[in-house]
């Protein structure tokens, strides 16, 4: 009797270590845009985005104010759109702001860059809908080694 009330203790201990370890995760997947739902949309063209994701963070500075909300191709150039959904709480960027394809450590997850520009008289902010113009793409690991392994391209 003794072993099966240390057994079902147990048990009852494992199911809930399973169980805080799934709200751990959920929390983590979620973690980033927790404001009041208020949001705008941003557009950016892009040569190569690599391993880019839909829910990607968008981040300045390394504070996510943002999530990547859908890629698709441009049908007219076939070039990668990439639609990121920013906290309305971040509407001061002015329109000179850069974004770039990043990564994470070496080989991490990939996520958006945002770089606000400057800003001074005739400059407009950013406002939803808009589209970014300057972009940079990710860096493809396998081309730089490509590059090294085969000499550089010729200029």
């Amino acid at each position: 009797m003794n072993s099966r009330k240390t057994e079902l203790l147990v048990g009852a201990f494992v199911a809930m270590a399973i169980a805080a370890a799934l709200m751990l995760a959920i929390h983590v997947a979620n973690q980033g845009m927790e404001s009041n739902g208020e949001t705008y949309r941003l557009y950016a063209k892009f040569d190569n985005i690599g391993g880019l994701k839909e829910r990607s963070a968008v981040k300045v500075g390394g504070v996510t104010i943002g999530r990547v909300d859908s890629i698709r191709l441009d049908p007219s150039d076939f070039t990668p759109v990439v639609e990121m959904t920013i906290s309305k709480q971040y509407m001061e960027f002015p329109e000179t702001s850069s974004v770039a394809v990043l990564t994470s450590g070496l080989l991490g997850e990939q996520y958006i860059g945002f770089t606000p520009g400057f800003s001074f008289d005739g400059i407009e902010n950013l406002q939803d809908g808009d589209y970014i113009e300057d972009t940079k793409s990710a860096l493809v690991l396998e081309d730089l080694i490509g590059q090294f392994l085969f000499g550089r391209d010729s200029e």
